[in-house]
């Protein structure tokens, strides 16, 4: 004789998961993923671009910062490039209007006012672009002799 077939009852808390459950977990885990992966991609972004835009500033801080200083400033246009012409700059120079007068701001001892317009652009086909405008007294170069 042959013993009977007999079915093993898992207890209650022995019980596995179902073929449902495991792919509703995948699905889950996929999207999360995808969502992190987008989010750090996004991130990684954003901190190339504050690199580049950070650069950008520094570099117009410097010229900036030299523009009148060894020589009187010109109206005028410069341009130039950093970092193997990754960054590519132009500064342009005229004389400030005032436009209250409408004439060239001028001191009473022969300072003048200058606009300095700086832009700056890098990245592929100049995607980003940093543009600063101050104004600038310089005095002129000629020294008025002393009696």
């Amino acid at each position: 004789m042959r013993p009977a077939c007999t079915h093993h009852v898992a207890p209650t808390g022995m019980r596995g998961y179902t073929l449902i459950e495991v792919i509703v977990a995948f699905a889950l885990l996929a999207l999360a993923l995808t969502l992190l992966l987008g989010s750090l991609s996004n991130a990684a972004r954003q901190v190339h671009w504050a690199d580049g835009a950070g650069r950008a500033t520094l570099y117009a801080q410097s010229l900036l910062d030299q523009a009148g200083v060894g020589e009187p400033l010109e109206a005028g246009t410069r341009s130039g490039t950093f970092e193997s012409e990754r960054y590519r700059w132009t500064l342009a120079v005229r004389p400030y209007v005032d436009p209250a007068k409408g004439t060239v701001a001028a001191t009473a001892d022969g300072a003048q006012m200058f606009q300095l317009d700086l832009h700056i652009d890098w990245g592929p086909a100049a995607a980003q672009q940093l543009q600063l405008q101050t104004l600038r007294l310089s005095r002129s170069t000629s020294v008025p002799e002393v009696p």
